[in-house]
């Protein structure tokens, strides 16, 4: 009955001692030293000029855009034009029947030729009746109602050249042409309709080179548009999502002059030259901006950035072949690379990979050292 309770004892000492061992500090954690070293990738800070770059989404507009509607009451007669071909300045677009406004600019047109002249019999008359007075055959007032009656007839003959010009313009009206170069829409009318003055759409022409390209920025960023603005001048980089298209370049000419208090953005447009119409308007298209160049920053791949309870943090590996965590800052990215402020410092050679294994202190290997991207080229100005 004794070597129960003696067991029991014995049990309770070995659990115990067990616990205190495993409390006790190892050789081979914490401090790193005569564990196996942790591979990883690493890579190394330069030193560059990082552009701060802002990135929005915008969308193309025609640089003009004209809703072409009828002048005149009246049927159409052709539409010669193909849909969706380019057209000049000047090309006809819509005939309409041009027989009624033909009609009405002769009857102008001899009504004018009518009173023409009458006007100058009126003016022989005057010439006349001056003669007359001067020897006495007639009084003041006969040759003053002469001279009234022909300056009449001159206002009627003005009233006319009015009213050819009026008819004249009407007949006109009856050829609808392209007010510019550019794209013409869909047919919206076909022959034998009948339009009216200034309700028929007859079709659409929008101007597509050059393009605006619209899109708005919160305003926490004017003052730095208004900056780059009157100096040098703020390009705009613009892609189409999903297409490995090169950039295109357009030069911002337009900031809007008031906030739209309901969404706290700004409207900017840049004009892109779109020589080979690449974009169509009402595209959506990816913008992006140069606020500033950060010049000689601290630039790291964007793999080394970590984050922790206290922010974002990068191993730095030190003389030892150990790692530290560095407080940092990321001031700007662009693609993979980040430019930094902070713990950090051009030379340095950072964890890239693996960074889950490590620990303050840890031994590590570099399995392969990776390279930190080259700056990417400046934008090229663009023409505008």
């Amino acid at each position: 009955m004794k070597s129960k309770p003696i067991a029991i004892a014995l049990g309770a000492v070995l659990l115990g001692g067990a616990l205190v061992y495993s409390l006790l500090p190892r050789k081979d954690a914490g401090d790193g030293k005569g564990a196996k070293p942790v591979p990883v990738k690493v890579a190394q800070a330069v030193s560059a000029d990082m552009p701060v770059t802002l990135s929005v989404i915008g969308r193309a507009e025609a640089y003009e855009s004209v809703t072409l509607k009828a002048r005149v009451d009246a049927q159409v007669l052709a539409v010669p034009f193909v849909e969706g071909q380019r057209v000049k300045k000047g090309e006809v677009l819509v005939r309409l029947d041009p027989a009624t406004f033909a009609a009405q600019l002769r009857q102008a047109e001899a009504a004018q030729a009518r009173d023409q002249a009458q006007l100058a019999k009126a003016r022989l008359d005057v010439q006349r009746y001056q003669e007359l007075r001067t020897k006495g055959f007639i009084s003041e007032e006969k040759l003053n109602e002469v001279k009234a009656n022909a300056d009449a007839l001159a206002a009627t003959v003005q009233a006319g050249g009015a009213a050819a010009e009026l008819a004249r313009l009407q007949h006109s009206f009856t050829t609808v042409t392209a007010p510019f170069a550019g794209v013409v829409g869909a047919k919206q009318v076909h022959p034998g309709a009948l339009v009216k003055n200034n309700d028929t759409v007859l079709a659409v022409v929008n101007r597509v080179r050059p393009l605006h390209i619209t899109f708005t920025v919160p305003e926490k960023y004017l003052p730095r548009l208004k900056e780059s603005l009157a100096g040098a001048g703020l390009q705009a980089e613009i892609t189409v999502p999903g297409s490995n298209a090169p950039a295109m370049q357009g030069p911002v000419r337009f900031v809007d002059n008031a906030v739209d208090a309901s969404t706290g953005t700004i409207q900017l447009k840049a004009v892109l030259e779109n020589e080979q119409e690449a974009l169509t308007p009402g595209q959506f298209v990816n913008v992006s901006l140069v606020l500033q160049t950060l010049a000689g920053a601290v630039v790291v791949p964007a793999e080394a950035i970590q984050q922790g309870q206290e922010g974002s943090f990068i191993y730095v590996v030190q003389a030892d072949k150990s790692v530290q965590p560095k407080a940092v800052t990321v001031a700007a990215s662009q693609g993979r690379r980040v430019a930094v402020s902070g713990g950090v410092a051009a030379g340095d050679t950072v964890v890239t990979d693996g960074q889950l294994r490590l620990t303050p202190g840890t031994k590590i290997e570099a399995a392969a050292e990776a390279t930190t991207p080259a700056p990417a080229a400046a934008p090229t100005a663009a023409k505008g």
